[in-house]
C-alpha cells in the first residue's frame, strides 16, 4: 500500500463524518482521559519530574501528536517505558538534560520519518522487544518500592544496586504507605474488567486511597501543588541549551529516539490489528518528532504513543483522531478544576498504580508461548535483553539483544542441507522417463538452504570428496539466496570440474539466485545452455551429450 500524506489521511478519516461519530469520539476521548489522568500523574513523578509535568505532557501530546499522527487511533503521552529511561537520565543530567535529550530525539524522529526509514524499526526481533519491555517493567516496579514502603533509600544508578540496598536495611517501613498502596493494588486487581471502560480501576483506586488519607490524615508524602497552567515554571529555555556541548546528550537522545520509535510503532501495530486500519509509520514518527521538539519548552517530558490509552479509545468506540484531542481537553479541564484535590494524592497510591501497570506491561502471551514451545533462540534473546535492560540501559540492551538474535538466527539458517545422489532410474521410470544408459558419470546434488557466507564451510565440505570428473547437476530449487561468498564457492567448484574435464549443470535456479550468478559472470562462464528448469531435464541433456 503506497504512503499516504497527512492531508489524505484527514480526507479518508473524516469522509462522511456525522454528529453521531462526533458523539462517539467525545465519549471515547473522555473515557481515555479518565484512564490517562492517574497514569499521567504517576509517569510524571516516576520520570524524575513532577506530576504536573506528566499532565502537561499528556495534554500537549494529545493535542499536537494526535493531530499529526499516522493513524486515527494513536493516543500519545508519558509512558512507563519512557519513564524508566528518563529517571536514569534525570539522576545523571538533571531535568534540563532530559529536556535537551528530548528535544534532540524529536529532531531525530522527524528526520527518520522524513527519510521514510520507519520500516527499519520493525527489523528488531520480537523476543528482543518483549525482553526489554519486561526489563523496563522490572525497573518501574523496583523504582516504586520506596514509595510503596514509605521510605527514602540512597539514589543509585542501577536497579540491581537498588534491590541490593533493600537487603542491607537501615530504614523504617511506613505501614500507612503500604496500606494506601495496597488499597490501589487490590482495587485494580479485583475490579471487573467489564466495568473498566465505564470507570477505570486505577482512577477508582486513587480516589479510594486519597479519600482514606483525607479522613485519617496519615503522615504520608503526597503529590503537592499542581500548577494550573500548561506553561510550567520549570521548563526548557533556548538560553539553557549548551549549543557547543550537545554531544554529551547524544547517547541519551538516541536512547529516547529508539524507545519512542519502537513503542509508537508497536502501539500502531497492535491498534492496526484491532481496527484493520493501517498505520502510516513515517507520518507517525514525524508527528512524534514534532511533538517531542515542542513539549520540553512547556516543561513536559518525552512522549510516545501508548498502547493502553489507544486500545481504550478503540474499545470505547472512537472513530477519528478527535479522540486524542478530546482526551487532551478532558485532562486540561481536570488540571484547572481538580488541581487542589490531585495535590493531595499520596505517592504511595501512585506507586500502587505503577506496580500493577508494570506487571501488566509484560507481554505475557508472547512469554508463555516461547517458553511453552521451548523456542531456545527466542528464550535466549528475551532473557539476555531483559537482564541487560535492568543492569545496563535501553540502547545497550537493544543492541545486545539484537546481536544475540542475529547470531542465533544466522546459526539456524546456516544449516544448509546438501544430498549428493546417483541417478535413480526407478524414480525416472515412474515419471515416464527412460534413459538409454545408466549415466553412471552423472550425480545430482540437492541443495536446500541459503548459500551465504555462514554456510560456505558446509558447502565446500559436501563436495570435497568429488574428483571433478563426469557431470554434476546442482539442484538449486531449495536455494532462495546466494551472496558473494556463495557465488565464489560455486565458481571454485566449477573451476575444479573444468580442470578435470567434467562439467556442472544447474536445475531449478530461483530468479534472484540466477541474477546474482549472472552479475558475477558465472552464467556466462558456465553457459546459459547449462541451466535447466528441473533436474530431469538436466539429466536427459547429460545423457544426450555422451550419446
Amino acid at each position: 500500500m503506497p504512503r499516504r500524506s497527512l492531508k489524505q489521511l484527514y480526507v479518508s478519516e473524516f469522509s462522511g463524518y456525522t454528529l453521531h461519530k462526533l458523539r462517539q469520539d467525545l465519549m471515547a476521548g473522555l473515557t481515555v482521559a479518565a484512564v490517562a489522568l492517574p497514569l499521567a500523574l504517576a509517569f510524571g513523578v516516576v520520570s524524575g519530574a513532577t506530576a504536573a509535568a506528566g499532565l502537561v505532557t499528556a495534554v500537549i501530546a494529545g493535542f499536537l501528536i494526535g493531530a499529526l499522527s499516522g493513524a486515527p487511533f494513536q493516543i500519545s503521552g508519558p509512558t512507563g517505558a519512557m519513564s524508566a529511561v528518563l529517571i536514569v537520565l534525570a539522576q545523571k543530567y538533571g531535568l534540563n538534560g532530559v529536556w535537551i535529550a528530548g528535544l534532540m530525539s524529536g529532531v531525530f524522529l522527524t528526520i527518520i520519518g522524513l527519510l521514510r526509514l520507519g520500516r527499519f524499526i520493525a527489523f528488531i526481533p520480537s523476543p528482543v522487544i518483549t525482553g526489554f519491555t519486561s526489563g523496563i517493567a522490572l525497573i518501574i516496579f523496583i523504582g516504586q518500592i520506596d514509595n510503596f514502603l514509605g521510605v527514602k533509600t540512597a539514589a543509585v544508578e542501577s536497579s540491581v544496586l537498588k534491590v541490593a540496598n533493600y537487603f542491607i536495611g537501615g530504614f523504617i517501613v511506613d505501614w500507612h504507605s503500604i496500606v494506601l498502596a495496597g488499597v490501589v493494588i487490590a482495587t485494580m486487581v479485583l475490579w471487573p474488567k467489564k466495568w473498566n471502560l465505564k470507570f477505570p480501576s486505577s482512577l477508582l483506586g486513587i480516589i479510594l486511597a486519597t479519600g482514606i488519607n483525607l479522613l485519617v490524615k496519615w503522615p504520608v508524602n503526597v503529590i503537592g501543588v499542581i500548577p494550573q497552567t500548561l506553561l510550567l515554571s520549570d521548563r526548557l529555555n533556548f538560553t539553557d541549551i549548551p549549543w557547543g556541548n550537545l554531544e554529551q546528550f547524544l547517547g541519551p537522545a538516541l536512547t529516547i529516539t529508539a524507545l519512542g520509535a519502537i513503542e509508537s510503532l508497536l502501539c500502531g501495530t497492535v491498534a492496526s490489528n484491532m481496527t484493520g486500519t493501517r498505520l502510516q509509520a513515517n507520518q507517525e514518527l514525524i508527528g512524534q518528532g514534532i511533538g517531542n521538539m515542542i513539549i520540553p519548552f512547556f516543561g513536559g517530558v518525552p512522549a510516545t504513543a501508548a498502547i493502553a490509552r489507544s486500545s481504550v479509545g478503540i474499545k470505547s468506540g472512537g472513530q477519528t483522531r478527535l479522540v486524542s484531542i478530546f482526551h487532551a481537553l478532558g485532562l486540561l479541564l481536570s488540571m484547572f478544576l481538580l488541581a487542589p484535590i490531585m495535590a493531595k494524592i499520596p505517592l504511595a497510591a501512585l506507586a500502587g498504580v505503577l506496580m500493577v501497570t508494570a506487571f501488566k506491561m509484560n507481554e505475557w502471551e508472547s512469554i508463555r508461548f516461547m517458553f511453552k514451545k521451548r523456542f531456545k533462540t527466542a528464550i535466549a534473546a528475551f532473557t539476555i535483553t531483559m537482564f541487560a535492560t535492568v543492569a545496563l540501559d535501553l540502547t545497550q540492551a537493544i543492541l545486545i539483544g539484537s546481536i544475540i538474535s542475529v547470531m542465533l538466527f544466522i546459526n539456524q539458517i546456516a544449516q544448509i542441507d546438501i544430498t549428493i545422489q546417483e541417478i535413480d532410474h526407478d524414480k525416472l521410470l515412474d515419471k515416464g522417463i527412460e534413459l538409454k544408459n545408466r549415466c553412471e558419470h552423472v550425480k545430482v546434488a540437492y541443495i536446500t538452504g541459503p548459500l551465504f557466507f555462514a554456510a560456505i564451510g558446509s558447502f565446500n565440505e559436501a563436495f570435497a570428496n568429488l574428483d571433478g570428473e563426469g557431470t554434476l547437476i546442482l539442484s538449486m530449487r531449495g536455494v532462495s539466496l546466494i551472496d558473494t561468498a556463495g557465488v565464489e564457492a560455486i565458481e571454485k567448484l566449477f573451476e575444479k570440474y573444468h580442470r578435470q574435464g567434467g562439467e556442472i549443470m544447474f536445475a531449478g535456479t530461483h530468479d534472484n539466485a540466477f541474477h546474482m550468478l549472472e552479475r558475477a559472470g558465472i552464467v556466462e562462464k558456465i553457459g546459459k545452455e547449462n541451466f535447466f528448469w528441473s533436474s530431469d531435464q538436466a539429466i536427459l541433456e547429460a545423457e544426450q551429450r555422451i550419446a
